[in-house]
């Protein structure tokens, strides 16, 4: 993929662990272990149904332009927990980002490892200070289309738009009430997504993705709490995934839990996408029982 770089400053719209099996984070690996116009309400929208509103929410990010976020990810097998988390900018319009993603520190207690750059673009996940034997000064990309979560989990974070986009699923949905968050006003919705029809419905970008996630976990229901804003924004999304963890009886899941923080609606956001020549292509070392992957994926 040419390299290019973006500088997009857009306008406010409104305020302001590695875990052993078939599908193992890449980020642990490499640790060793339709849219309304801006200004409408809910309601004046005629958002009053749960489940309508929630189909709206990622349009509604476009709307918006930009964000800022934040990411968190908990993973729990077999007594196990581990949280990776990460933060940085994300354009709705151009579906490009760039996230600093954090891992855990080592069971030993070892200093922390380096944050791990993920650029997220359409169909696409780049990741540098992979580990892993990938060298220091190279990218690695993997099409999100081919991994069996559609990148929902593998890169430690959910890309946002991908997890607004889940939201397109949404089959029965409550509201729950009014709540404060960070000093905005925020519905509070909690209900479950549908992987397949989130797919359906999702922009070109993410549909591949969405489609091969509702393929690979091991239940493509997604339970989730939403949190909105009274312009319709996700100011706060948490989902709970679950995937078989590879033991070779088949018994067994992986629970995860993904948490992504929307705010500074509006955030200049610049990301350059790597040259060809600085994305790697050799073979990626992974935890022992783990597959390996190809870079260039």
């Amino acid at each position: 993929m040419v390299g290019r770089e973006q500088e997009l400053r857009s306008r406010r719209r409104g305020g302001g662990l590695a875990l052993a099996g078939g599908v193992v984070c890449l980020c642990l690996a490499g640790a060793g272990c339709s849219g309304v116009g801006r200004g409408a309400s809910v309601e004046g929208a005629g958002g009053g149904d749960p489940v309508a509103v929630l189909h709206r929410a990622a349009d509604r990010l476009v709307a918006a332009g930009s964000a800022k976020a934040r990411t968190a990810m908990q993973m729990a097998s077999g007594g196990t927990r581990v949280t990776i988390r990460g933060e940085g900018v994300y354009d709705f319009e151009e579906r490009l980002g760039q996230l600093k993603v954090r891992l855990p520190q080592d069971p030993a207690g070892a200093s922390e490892h380096r944050p791990i750059t993920e650029l997220l673009a359409p169909g696409a996940l780049f990741m540098k200070n992979r580990g892993a034997g990938v060298p220091d000064d190279k990218w690695v990309r993997v099409e999100t289309a081919s991994l069996s979560d559609g990148n929902l989990v593998t890169g430690g974070a959910t890309d946002p738009f991908a997890a607004a986009e889940v939201l397109r699923g949404t089959r029965t949905a409550t509201y729950v009430g009014r709540t404060e968050l960070a000093g905005t006003e925020v519905r509070h919705y909690r209900g479950t997504a549908d992987l397949a029809q989130a797919a359906r419905g999702a922009s070109r970008a993410n549909k591949k993705a969405l489609a091969a996630a509702a393929e690979g976990f091991a239940t493509a229901e997604v339970p989730f709490d939403a949190y909105l804003d009274d312009e319709g924004r996700i100011r706060k999304v948490r989902h709970r995934f679950s995937f078989a963890n590879g033991h070779e009886d088949g018994s067994g899941t992986v629970d995860v839990a993904s948490t992504t923080l929307l705010y500074d609606f509006g955030a200049a956001v610049r990301v350059r996408l790597p040259e060809d020549r600085d994305i790697y292509a050799g073979r990626i070392a992974e935890e022992p029982g783990g597959a390996a992957v190809d870079g260039k994926n």
